[in-house]
């Protein structure tokens, strides 16, 4: 694995000073009413693309997660001011404007989505790396999902059939704590969810997700483990979310207390202690950083606000890939 080296580290802390920005402002641009229906924030988890980024290869690997899926894209080098005019509905968003906040896709950079159902994305995940296999292309798919996904019966078959075909994917659950409003204390007998790969005799261990250094260190075991044929891993990534768990969540189940103890965890910060303590950069270095994360989101929001929106009559256009799909006419008319 690539070094952790004085330049990993300020592009982590550019990388991810910036990703905090972008889901702030989105949040701003909620409560405007110029993102609509659903908006998930990432605040708090941005070590784990970060750290996972550094362990895949880019060239090749891809990545599959849930509706939390602004900042991971990014990571795989999607251009942030496309995903900024997805989520405000334009034309030149990801997706032409037509999947939206929940919905991010990239064929180009290998992100298969932003996916809307609990734990969809675990079998389509561990399906793409069945393609990877049959086509012999040395690649790894890196499946996220969230902790109330994985008490979803999908998970255990498709644990069941990876292992079975000794599949090059590396699950993982984004443990942060709550599914929705439910704290992970309440959905099983047991707290530690990596445990469910025993059953399979999948190799499964917990990392401490507010490093990426240990974050990167087990994503790399794990997906050396897969590229070389010897099957999946299920890493529990233990993290935190510093929003609620969508705009519309009042977080009346945890106190402001619980999460000021959890922001002394913070991922941002601990990057940017161990950039100043190294000597990497100064204080004001660091702060000339954080300006020009601010100033490039601005710059995301001016590219969605000269964007159009998508023409009306190319709704039906993203519903079928065959032209001549069968009553295609009847429902235009």
């Amino acid at each position: 694995m690539k070094e952790f080296s004085k330049e990993v580290y300020l592009k982590w802390y550019e990388d991810m000073t910036m990703w905090r920005r972008f889901e702030d402002k989105c949040r701003s641009l909620y409560l405007k009413q110029k993102i609509r229906g659903f908006l998930h924030l990432y605040n708090g988890q941005e070590a784990i693309p970060a750290g996972f980024t550094h362990a895949m290869d880019l060239t090749k690997d891809s990545m599959i997660t849930a509706y939390r899926c602004h900042i991971h894209p990014m990571a795989m080098g999607v251009d942030p001011k496309r995903i900024m005019a997805e989520l405000c509905g334009k034309a030149t968003g990801t997706s032409g404007g037509m999947g939206g906040s929940m919905h991010i896709f990239s064929k180009e950079h290998r992100f298969y989505g932003g996916h809307g159902i609990v734990g969809g994305q675990i079998p389509l995940g561990a399906g793409i790396a069945f393609a990877d296999k049959y086509f012999d292309r040395k690649a790894v798919n890196i499946c996220f999902f969230g902790d109330g996904a994985a008490r979803q019966g999908s998970l255990h078959e498709t644990f069941n059939m990876a292992m079975n075909w000794k599949l090059p994917v590396v699950f993982v659950v984004e443990n942060n704590q709550y599914a929705m409003g439910t704290s992970v204390k309440r959905t099983a007998n047991h707290e530690d969810i990596y445990k469910l790969g025993l059953g399979y005799e999948m190799p499964c261990l917990a990392v401490d997700a507010m490093d990426p250094e240990k974050v990167a260190e087990a994503a790399y075991e794990a997906i050396e483990r897969a590229r070389r044929g010897d099957g999946p891993t299920f890493i529990e990534a233990r993290t935190y979310r510093y929003r609620g768990h969508s705009m519309s969540d009042a977080e009346p189940y945890r106190s402001k207390e619980e999460v000021a103890i959890h922001k002394n965890d913070d991922p941002m910060e601990l990057v940017k202690q161990r950039i100043l303590q190294n000597g990497w950069a100064t204080e004001a270095e660091l702060e000339a950083v954080d300006s020009k994360s601010r100033d490039f989101v601005e710059e995301c929001i001016e590219f969605m606000e000269n964007s159009p929106y998508p023409d009306p009559d190319k709704v039906y256009e993203y519903v079928y890939a065959q032209e001549n799909y069968p009553f295609l006419d009847q429902l235009e008319n």
